[in-house]
C-alpha cells in the first residue's frame, strides 16, 4: 500500500458516501437535493453542470452529486462514476410521455460496468401532482424487474413537500451501510 492509497484510506471512513442524484431534464433532481440540504426549492434553476452538497443524515456523512439531466450534459455522467456508493434515479412521474427516454436512459446507465455492483434508489417524484404516475405503474414501463443481480428500489415522493424523500434516502442508507460491514 503506498503513501496515496493510505491517504484515501484516512480521508473516505466507513461513514461516508458518495451518491450521484441522475435522471432526465426537469425530473426534480435539483429540488430535491435543497430538500435535503434543507433549503427553500422556489426558484429552482434548471442545471446546466452539477451540484454538490456535503450532508450528514443518521451519522453519514453524505456527499451527494447532482448532475445535469439535459440530453447533451448525460454523456458526461461517466465522468463520476467513480467510487459511486449509490445512485438516485429521479423520475418526473407526471410526464407520461418522457418514459421511454427515462427508461432508454436509466438502462444504459444500469449498462455501465463501474455502477453494476452499485444500489439504485429510484424516486417517483411529482407525486404531489394529479396525473402522477404511481411507482408499480413506473416498474411496469421501465421493466424495472428485469434488473437482475442488482439491488433496487422505487418509493413515491414529492421533492417539493419532502414527502418519501426521508423514507427512501433512509432505505438506500441502509443497503450501503451493510455492504460496507
Amino acid at each position: 500500500m503506498g503513501l496515496l492509497d493510505l491517504l484515501k484510506k484516512l480521508r473516505k471512513s466507513d461513514k461516508e458516501a458518495k451518491l450521484l442524484v441522475l435522471g432526465l431534464d426537469n425530473a426534480g433532481k435539483t429540488t430535491l437535493l435543497k430538500q435535503l440540504s434543507k433549503e427553500d426549492p422556489e426558484g429552482t434553476e434548471p442545471t446546466q453542470g452539477f451540484n454538490v452538497k456535503t450532508l450528514m443524515h443518521d451519522g453519514f456523512k453524505l456527499n451527494v452529486w447532482d448532475i445535469g439531466g439535459q440530453k447533451k450534459i448525460r454523456e458526461y455522467w461517466v465522468n463520476y462514476y467513480s467510487n459511486v456508493d449509490g445512485i438516485i434515479f429521479v423520475i418526473d412521474s407526471s410526464d407520461e410521455g418522457r418514459v421511454k427516454e427515462c427508461k432508454d436512459t436509466f438502462m444504459y446507465l444500469m449498462s455501465e460496468e463501474k455502477l453494476e455492483k452499485v444500489p439504485i434508489l429510484v424516486l417517483a417524484n411529482k407525486q404531489d401532482l394529479e396525473f402522477a404516475m404511481k411507482p408499480d405503474e413506473i416498474i411496469e414501463a421501465m421493466d424495472l424487474n428485469s434488473l437482475q443481480n442488482r439491488y433496487w428500489s422505487i418509493y413515491p415522493c414529492s421533492a417539493i413537500t419532502g414527502e418519501g424523500v426521508k423514507e427512501g434516502l433512509q432505505n438506500l442508507m441502509e443497503i450501503i451501510n451493510n455492504s460496507k460491514k
